[in-house]
């Protein structure tokens, strides 16, 4: 193997990469031994000159070096066949039974920048870091060898490409798929952009414990769905047999759905996209239940709060047993973290109001920013605000697909909770 340039890291600076932590941080760096192309592999020391590891360098990111591997490795296709196999043995241990599913998380799989979600034969690949970015041939041939998809799709999209220099790419990368339309990717709230109407490529069936969605790869958020409460969904329709369920935020209506199948007297839908919306009543009708769902296409925050004003010495008449709150991220900074809050309990206390005794919420977020202890605070000030009693009757996270490395507090994300309403 040829000697990769060394990166020195600072004193005291080298605990978190040895625990597992992929990321240096630029005012970790002690020095450079020579001058290194952006995206190059690189080797890690220590000030002592003792080996950490391998990663890509990035001179212009704030995270200098992306780790890959605590031993001398060589990062061809071979490499990342044998990541990509290591990441598919997880998920078919933990979900033997799914078709779709995140094939490869970032750093949950020690791949630090790149995303491959699984959609039965069709793959989307969304890449983060320009190190990434410059081995996409050789990440997409190794998806070729171990998964023989029908096609293989790029969402970069992603935010967070910007920080690595990188502009917004799409497009067929393997295999035949419709082009995406001129309209562009979805918002950050999940909604298709205002264009994306005519001439889009037709969606595509998705099965997800056995019901079957309609999912458009091209401008569904995310990467299509959310595959991240693969799980949850069978685990909340588990109290929505004879209910009358209230489905918030509900993108292409995973949650209602399984609660229709699971016996649900009826589901209603709400997200503020149309284009959502109207997917997400497809999608009963593909499954034979579109006689107990209905939906609406609003604010959800103007929606409860319609709902719940009351007149002096009058209260709101609770209309739900089953009320599912699965909003997109209210922040994706620390310094929004108090508005965001703000608008966590803004929901809760409408939801509470709206929920009848012995029901039950469910709800979530997904905000890494928002840790699950502050989370549960904020929804305890509803109940209080509100003089309801909640009894806690389950706890959620992402998805085994979507891996979380404790060592690595950026792989975890989505946290929820089940509360049954005593009073």
């Amino acid at each position: 193997m040829t000697t990769l340039p060394t990166v020195y890291v600072k004193p005291g600076e080298a605990d978190r990469l040895v625990a597992g932590h992929p990321w240096l941080y630029e005012n970790s760096v002690l020095r450079v031994t020579a001058e290194v192309p952006d995206g190059a592999l690189v080797q890690v020391k220590d000030h002592r000159r003792r080996f950490l590891g391998v990663g890509f360098y990035h001179s212009r990111s704030k995270i200098r070096v992306r780790l890959l591997s605590p031993e001398r490795v060589t990062v061809d296709t071979a490499f990342f066949e044998s990541r990509i196999r290591a990441a598919l043995e997880v998920r078919r241990r933990h979900m033997p039974q799914a078709s779709s599913f995140r094939v490869v998380h970032a750093e949950g799989d020690f791949l630090s920048g790149l995303i491959v979600d699984k959609y039965e034969e069709v793959l989307v690949l969304q890449i983060s870091s320009l190190g990434m970015e410059q081995r996409k041939a050789q990440i997409v041939e190794a998806l070729q060898r171990v998964l023989a998809p029908r096609a293989i799709l790029e969402r970069s999209d992603a935010a967070a490409r910007k920080f690595e220099g990188l502009p917004v790419v799409e497009g067929v990368l393997a295999g035949e798929w419709p082009a995406p339309s001129a309209t562009g990717p979805a918002t950050d709230e999940g909604t298709p952009s205002p264009t994306a109407t005519a001439g889009r490529p037709p969606a595509h069936p998705v099965r997800i414990n056995g019901l079957t969605f309609e999912v458009d790869l091209w401008t569904g958020h995310k990467t299509g769905l959310y595959l991240d409460q693969q799980l949850n969904y069978l685990e909340v329709a588990r109290w929505a047999r004879g209910a009358r369920v209230l489905d918030a935020f509900c993108f292409l209506g995973g949650f209602g759905l399984h609660a229709a199948r699971a016996g649900a007297a009826h589901v209603h839908l709400l997200d503020q996209s149309e284009a959502a919306v109207q997917a997400a009543l497809r999608n009963p009708a593909l499954n034979g239940l579109q006689d107990r769902c209905t939906g609406e296409a609003v604010n959800v925050f103007d929606w409860l709060k319609a709902r719940t004003q009351a007149r002096p010495h009058e209260k709101p008449v609770p209309q739900f047993d089953l009320i599912i709150l699965d909003p997109p991220s209210f922040t994706r900074t620390r310094a929004s973290v108090p508005d965001a809050l703000r608008g966590y309990k803004e929901i809760h206390v409408r939801a509470l109001k709206l929920l009848r005794p012995g029901g039950v919420l469910a709800t979530f977020c997904c905000s890494h920013h928002v840790d699950a202890r502050t989370f549960l605070d904020v929804i305890l000030a509803a109940a209080y605000d509100t003089r309801k009693i909640l009894r806690r009757i389950a706890a959620f996270s992402q998805g085994p697909d979507h891996p979380v490395i404790p060592m690595i507090p950026e792989t975890e994300y989505l946290k929820g909770y089940a509360f049954e309403l005593v009073r």
